[in-house]
């Protein structure tokens, strides 16, 4: 009778431990790093992506981190070959938590004055730098739509 009870008693230890971390695991925030390199028609796609990331995941923390080409779609007026316009989808995922980084190295090469950048984005040293440390320092998944 001992050992049945003891072998119950661990079985139920065994099966709340893992309820346990399975609420922990799911209750822990997803960080994901957006890598963006890519011209303004390729955004429709991306900021689809991650609207349905935030609808399938509320409390997911998303950094767009942008470079090259990528910080196209975050300049005032940045419009795609069909005529769409980027700042407003820009301050509806801002608003809802996203941040958004443009690469100061591609603003310096290209002489893009920092005061074209749209006001929800932050401009970061290094494009691909702070992708690095984003997944490096934070713990961040990397992610390139």
């Amino acid at each position: 009778m001992y050992k049945i009870i003891t072998t119950l008693v661990l079985a139920c230890a065994a099966i709340l431990g893992f309820s346990s971390t399975a609420q922990a695991q799911a209750t822990q925030q997803v960080k994901a790093v957006y890598h963006v390199n890519t011209d303004v028609n390729t955004m429709p796609a991306i900021l689809n992506n991650i609207r349905n990331h935030l609808n399938a995941d509320p409390k997911a923390k998303i950094v767009v981190v942008t470079h090259g080409p990528g910080i196209n779609f975050l300049l005032q007026d940045a419009k795609d070959s069909q005529g769409r316009e980027f700042s407003g989808a820009v301050s509806d995922l801002a608003s809802k938590g996203v941040d958004f980084r443009v690469c100061n190295n591609t603003l310096t090469t290209r002489n893009i004055s920092p005061d074209r950048v749209l006001m929800e984005a932050r401009i970061v040293p290094s494009g691909v730098a702070e992708v690095a440390r984003l997944q490096a320092q934070e713990g961040y998944v990397y992610l390139k739509p």
